[in-house]
């Protein structure tokens, strides 16, 4: 999860991501990156706007999700990965 302390939609996604997190635990590696701290990284994944969810597989980036959306697209996301 690509965020920063001042973004009001990633404030608002930032406790589904944990609630994910819990969900998912054991499956996959969920983790937050402040961008603002961070900004080569930030930059280094063309991140353009926030709050985005970026899924890694391998190491490398397959899918991401823009935007504070609702905790069933992001589980549906990842569950499409794991099927993969």
């Amino acid at each position: 999860d690509f965020w920063a302390p001042w973004c009001g939609p990633c404030r608002m996604v930032g406790p589904i991501i944990d609630e994910v997190a819990g969900d998912y635990n054991g499956k996959v590696k969920i983790g937050k990156l402040n961008t603002d701290e961070e900004t080569d990284l930030a930059a280094q994944y063309h991140i353009m706007s926030i709050p985005t969810m970026m899924i890694f597989k391998d190491g490398k980036p397959v899918d991401k999700i823009m935007g504070a959306v609702p905790k069933p697209m992001i589980t549906k996301k990842l569950d499409e990965w794991l099927a993969k």
